[in-house]
């Protein structure tokens, strides 16, 4: 079934385009064209002026709607995300489990199977953060769960038959033969929540790590004698990073630093987001701690931030007033940069022909109207 979407201003390789109309044959874009010349057969829905964008992609989400995927490893919880999220742009996600027991990561891998196969909307694969982390970096990680990466982790790591695999782990705290397994098996793997030395770092990138999760939060800084995780991040061009820009987890300075050192394509926005996204829930409960939802940040009583109440096109509209990117960047950082960490390019994160019709109507306040995934809404 074909239709097409006119009278909107469409986002074209980095600009945006008006008078041009987006044709969607079942799942995919199967041309942009002038709105003069779409055929009178065709359905037409009328963007009344407004733009048309490509969907975004989270990599980093631990819940929404009111549901923490820990806690429901379930094709329920994950749809229940997902459906939260999309309200805010997200078209592709990857829920994340954070530092939990063997049993749990196996249920999470099961259930993030289940829903591709099911077709749960937006599902791209899994994010598994933790359990093979530095503790002292640990965050709001839960310190019993941490453990080294064995053969058994290596085994349930890399068991996702469908969709994508993100791992992040802290370089130090494994080698780069593990890293180089993982990576060969089809897995992702990101450094995070670590304190390890800049030569663990780029060992790790050698061995084919190719990401950071949350940039600056959770590891060592960069120093004048040990640049660390952060000095290796912001030096290897190959190494896309994750930000959270919410106003709490890095400041706008540290963030324009990385803009200038980073390659454009390799910095994505990740909301890092927990189940109050999408929910009237000022509070919740984390692996039995009490988080508490207020001015914006998620935290636990002692006052360590717990993930976060950002969501994805909120995380657009801070980086364009805090980092003073133009709008056309930050919406590639949502969606064509993560597409391309991913291995996704073909698949999806631009508006091209060929492409899967994942897209966003944007209103004149910058608000989602509508979303579209694989050309349904």
């Amino acid at each position: 079934m074909r239709h097409a979407l006119v009278n909107g201003s469409i986002l074209i390789d980095g600009r945006f385009h008006a008078g041009k109309a987006l044709l969607i044959e079942g799942d995919r874009i199967a041309a942009i064209l002038p709105d003069a010349d779409v055929p009178a057969d065709v359905a037409r829905r009328d963007l009344g002026g407004d733009r048309l964008v490509p969907g975004f992609i989270d990599t980093q989400v631990n819940g929404g709607g009111g549901v923490l995927f820990n806690d429901a490893p379930t094709v329920e919880g994950i749809a229940a995300i997902g459906a939260a999220h999309r309200r805010f742009g997200t078209t592709g996600f990857l829920p994340t489990l954070i530092s939990d027991d063997l049993s749990v990561i196996r249920q999470a891998v099961a259930a993030v199977d289940a829903a591709i196969e099911a077709g749960v909307p937006g599902v791209l694969g899994i994010h598994i953060e933790g359990p093979y982390l530095n503790i002292e970096r640990k965050g709001i990680h839960d310190g019993d769960k941490i453990r080294p990466l064995d053969a058994e982790g290596l085994e349930v790591l890399s068991s996702l038959k469908r969709g994508r695999t993100l791992v992040t782990l802290a370089p130090e705290r494994t080698s780069p033969d593990m890293v180089r397994q993982l990576v060969e098996r089809g897995v992702i793997v990101a450094a995070g929540h670590s304190n390890g030395r800049y030569e663990d770092m780029i060992d790790a990138v050698e061995a084919g790590l190719s990401g950071v999760t949350h940039l600056y939060n959770a590891m060592s800084p960069l120093g004048s004698r040990k640049p660390g995780i952060v000095g290796a991040a912001l030096e290897q061009d190959g190494v896309t990073c994750g930000i959270i820009v919410d106003g709490h987890h890095v400041s706008a300075t540290a963030l324009k630093i990385a803009l200038r050192c980073k390659p454009e394509g390799t910095l994505m926005l990740v909301t890092d987001a927990m189940p109050s996204v999408g929910s009237d829930a000022d509070e919740f409960m984390l692996q039995g701690r009490h988080i508490l939802v207020r001015d914006g940040a998620c935290t636990d009583d002692a006052g360590t931030l717990a993930g976060s109440n950002l969501d994805m096109i909120t995380a657009v509209h801070n980086s364009v007033a805090m980092l003073d990117v133009s709008i056309e960047r930050a919406i590639a950082m949502a969606s064509a940069a993560p597409a391309a960490f991913l291995g996704l390019t073909v698949e999806t994160g631009r508006i091209a022909p060929g492409l899967r019709a994942d897209l966003l109507q944007l209103d004149a306040q910058g608000a989602v109207a509508r979303s579209w995934i694989g050309g349904s809404y």
